[in-house]
Order: C-alpha cells, then sequence, then structure tokens
C-alpha cells in the first residue's frame, strides 16, 4: 500500500469544503486529516496535523489565503499548497503564486483535474489551471525591460543562480548540500514564479536580471 497523501482542506464556506473533503475522500491513497474555515485556522490546523498539501481557499476571513500560503511555506517547508478559488485576477495570482503555492486551480475544475493537481503538487511539480497559465505568461510577455524578477525565496535566489550558472540539479544539491528532491522543488517554484517551462527560458530571464555573472 503507497504511503496516503494527507490533505488539509481550508474554504470559508462550508458547503464547498464539505463538497471538496467529500470528494477527496472517494480518492484512493488521498486521506484528509483536517478541515478549516479562514486563514488562521487553516494555518494552526497545518502545524498541528503536518499535512503533505493544504488546498487552500484565497478569499477568508481573518487572515486571508495568500498570507496563510506564506506562513505554512515559511513553518512548513515539506507541505504544498494547492490554491482552489473563483479569483483569477492577475494580482491576486502573482501574490499566490510569490507566497509560495504550488498549484492555482480555480473553483469548477472537474474532480479529474483537482486530482491531477493534489498529486502532482504532492511530488513536488507545479500546476496552473490553463487560464491562470495564460495570465502569468501574459504578465511575462508584457514585463517592461529590465524588470526585475518577481519574489524569491533565499534559497530560490541561490539555486536560480546556479541555474544562470549551467548547473544541473545535481550539481546544484550538492553544491548547497541539500536532497535533490528539495532542489527539484525549488526549481518547480522558479519556473512558477518566472512564468517559464524549460530551464533554457529560465536561463535567459536569470541572466537579463544579473544572476550567474
Amino acid at each position: 500500500m503507497p504511503t496516503p497523501i494527507r490533505v488539509l482542506v481550508a474554504d470559508d464556506h462550508p458547503i464547498v469544503r464539505g463538497g471538496l473533503v467529500a470528494l477527496l475522500s472517494t480518492l484512493a491513497d488521498v486521506e484528509v486529516v483536517g478541515e478549516a474555515s479562514d486563514g488562521a485556522e487553516a494555518v494552526r490546523e497545518a502545524l498541528l496535523s503536518r499535512p503533505d498539501v493544504v488546498v487552500l481557499d484565497l478569499r477568508m476571513p481573518n487572515v486571508d489565503g495568500v498570507e496563510a500560503a506564506r506562513r505554512i511555506g515559511r513553518d512548513l517547508p515539506g507541505t504544498a499548497v494547492l490554491v482552489l478559488t473563483m479569483f483569477d485576477e492577475d494580482d491576486l495570482v502573482a501574490d499566490a503564486l510569490a507566497a509560495g503555492a504550488r498549484g492555482y486551480l480555480l473553483k469548477g475544475a472537474e474532480p479529474e483535474e483537482i486530482e491531477r493537481a493534489l498529486r502532482t503538487v504532492a511530488g513536488g511539480s507545479a500546476v496552473l489551471a490553463p487560464r491562470i497559465a495564460e495570465h502569468v505568461l501574459g504578465r511575462v510577455t508584457r514585463r517592461p525591460a529590465g524588470e526585475s524578477l518577481p519574489e524569491l525565496t533565499a534559497r530560490e535566489h541561490d539555486v536560480l543562480t546556479l541555474i544562470a550558472q549551467g548547473a544541473s540539479n545535481t550539481a546544484i544539491a550538492q553544491g548547497l548540500g541539500i536532497a535533490a528532491k528539495t532542489v527539484g522543488n525549488h526549481v518547480s517554484s522558479i519556473f512558477l514564479k518566472l512564468g517559464v517551462a524549460t530551464r533554457a527560458e529560465a536561463i535567459v530571464r536569470a541572466r537579463e536580471a544579473g544572476y550567474g555573472r
């Protein structure tokens, strides 16, 4: 039996939250370990249950989803945040990704899409709904010349510097003294924040911003 993916569901609408819990509970090797009705509770429950994935709405009372994602990423770096929301404004998407969200889906996604996204982020990769991907790529296309890169964590800066120098994931892991899987997670997050799909694109963006010199 594979180890189940442990999931915390955070949404301030009880019907939506209940429906999502019911859906996830039908999936093989997925275990719902907690629920939360606002951002503060999401952080608190995440610290208690230490899930593999937090499925998180963004517009919630007390502490919003962006700040909740930031706190979870800071305190539980091994936990992936998958945003599931009805809002697709560019600034909100950018804020959520900068806060460390590894995936961004819109409510109304098919159950199969939610399952794929859950397994993708649990495996350390990133995922965006097609409409969100268009937003991210659009922001990259429209960016002014010389614009600085999006907000990266200190470790992501280290990884991007080595990517810009042409280092492989294995070499980065050895150079920074971290696991190769951890490097892969950082690379996925960097690609998501930069709005790029390939390593070559990431190198171009990084070198334009002065990395790797």
